[in-house]
């Protein structure tokens, strides 16, 4: 199989799920880690998914695409009394936790909050909705989020080989291309973002459509 292209997982393929099912097990075979089925498809799941832009960055009409940090994903969890919301806030938490700190690893290790932090933030979101589901109807889906948070680190690891393997260009720059088009509407930020599979909407034009 072609090697898609990437934005550090943000991969562009014809047979997305495919090509992260093989590198996935393989990962997980490199480093002796056993999960169930189900927790496995859900990591495969979680990268195909997040292949489209804005499936990982949300869109706001005030700030355009961003990512929400994480601190503010878990404000919005402990406000809300909509028990269903608080879990698909804490879903959203965990999966950007994951995805991020297994695909962005080099990134973070610059910045204020690093790794751990997202690893702690991540696992402590899985860990809750393991035990809000507990004995429930989703029982399975409880034990997932349960490896989920037991394994964090361990599937990291598995995403930055993951990642080691998909990636074309440098963390950094890509993120830093993002951040400047976000800013300024770049056109050669976005031009470099669209040859690496990125495809973004201009700022302008994506905020009248909204």
């Amino acid at each position: 199989m072609a090697t898609p292209y990437t934005m550090a997982g943000l991969i562009a393929t014809a047979d997305v799920k495919s090509y992260f099912h093989e590198s996935v097990r393989s990962a997980m075979a490199n480093q002796s880690l056993e999960a169930q089925e189900e927790t496995t498809a859900y990591v495969v799941n979680l990268l195909a998914g997040y292949t489209r832009t804005d499936q990982l960055f949300g869109w706001s009409a005030e700030e355009g695409y961003d990512l929400k940090p994480l601190a503010l994903l878990l404000g919005d969890a402990v406000q809300t009394d909509n028990i269903k919301q608080r879990h698909l806030i804490l879903r959203r938490l965990g999966d950007v936790a994951l995805f991020v700190s297994g695909l962005f690893s080099d990134s973070l290790r610059r910045k204020l909050v690093d790794v751990d932090y997202y690893c702690s933030m991540g696992g402590s979101a899985y860990g809750y909705l393991s035990e809000s589901v507990h004995g429930s109807a989703a029982g399975v889906e409880g034990e997932v989020f349960g490896e989920l948070s037991r394994q964090f680190n361990h599937f990291v690891h598995v995403l930055e080989e993951v990642g080691d393997h998909t990636q074309v260009a440098n963390d950094a720059d890509l993120i830093r291309w993002y951040d400047l088009w976000t800013r300024t509407g770049s056109s050669r930020a976005a031009r470099l973002l669209s040859r690496f599979g990125v495809h973004i909407q201009d700022p302008i034009d994506a905020r009248l459509r909204h």
